[in-house]
């Protein structure tokens, strides 16, 4: 792995190399604030030697132009501020000042910016969050469709929905978690504030919006999460009707019983009354003998 520093070059040209971290799910910043803060939403500051982080609350830390013990150490210092700590996969990206001025993608994969200011690395910044938080909540969503699918197929083969209800409801939840994360806490489509106060760069991030797919790829996220939803809770539908009709049969039986047992008294009843008459007859003889005599 490139060492992560700042280089001059003998034509003037600036390299930096910026890695955005999955740390978890999300960061407490709060508590964090610091002489040196350059922004505090996200939280960015001045970092190693000549670095720059930026830590996002929905579980990324970007940061620019560190060496590995100068990653380790801030990863190490935020630690215990991460919930839910997991390591997904980072993303990485190479930054050089151009001299024509120009924000542009270049075709070996790397970025070309006018200069290395502050806001720049924030815009940046904000792509690759989003970016990584993007592709942690697109595997989450493919492993909810491998989930899904057996049902899905034992329904079309049996024509029978599977008898796991508490499966279908925690699909539903897991469902909800990534919508919420991914227009709660990501919030893909939003912009960053540092735009609010350079316009400029208004530009730069649309070309990094454009370069990772931010938009499509939020988009493509929540229309998955849409047929999830709706495929679940018609299973669930359906395993409620099939529970219906089941319950309705249990009905139909304990009526029928209930039928069936009232005609046995009202026989047993008959057959006891006829039997009682037989035997009172027996004893006392028929009323033609008694006057006769």
């Amino acid at each position: 792995m490139t060492d992560f520093e700042l280089i001059a070059t003998a034509s003037t040209t600036q390299t930096m190399t910026a890695r955005a971290l999955m740390l978890g799910e999300r960061i407490d910043t709060a508590g964090l604030e610091r002489a040196d803060l350059v922004s505090t939403a996200p939280l960015a500051f001045h970092a190693g030697q000549a670095g720059f982080a930026v830590l996002y609350r929905f579980g990324v830390a970007v940061l620019f132009g560190l060496s590995p013990l100068e990653e380790d150490e801030i990863v190490t210092k935020i630690g215990a501020r991460v919930a839910g700590a997991s390591r997904g996969d980072d993303e990485t990206l190479v930054i050089e000042t151009t001299q024509d001025g120009e924000d542009k993608a270049l075709p070996n994969g790397r970025l070309a910016v006018k200069d290395l200011s502050e806001e720049r690395l924030l815009v940046i910044a904000d792509a690759l969050a989003k970016s990584v938080a993007l592709g942690r909540d697109e595997r989450r969503v493919n492993a909810v469709f491998d989930t899904i699918e057996p049902f899905a197929a034992e329904l079309a083969s049996k024509g029978r929905p599977p008898w796991r209800r508490k499966s279908m409801l925690e699909l539903i939840g897991q469902t909800l978690l990534v919508r919420h994360r991914v227009s709660g806490r990501v919030a893909v489509e939003d912009k960053p504030d540092v735009l609010w106060d350079r316009p400029d760069l208004e530009r730069l991030y649309a070309r990094l919006e454009d370069e990772y797919e931010l938009e499509a790829r939020g988009r493509t996220l929540n229309a998955k999460i849409d047929v999830i939803g709706e495929t679940a809770r018609a299973l669930t539908d359906l395993i409620d009707a099939d529970r219906s009709v089941r319950l309705e049969w249990i009905i139909i039986v304990l009526i029928a019983m209930e039928i069936g047992l009232s005609l046995f008294e009202i026989f047993t009843g008959q057959h006891y009354i006829r039997e009682m008459q037989a035997a009172s007859t027996a004893a006392h003889g028929s009323p033609t003998e008694s006057h006769s005599k």
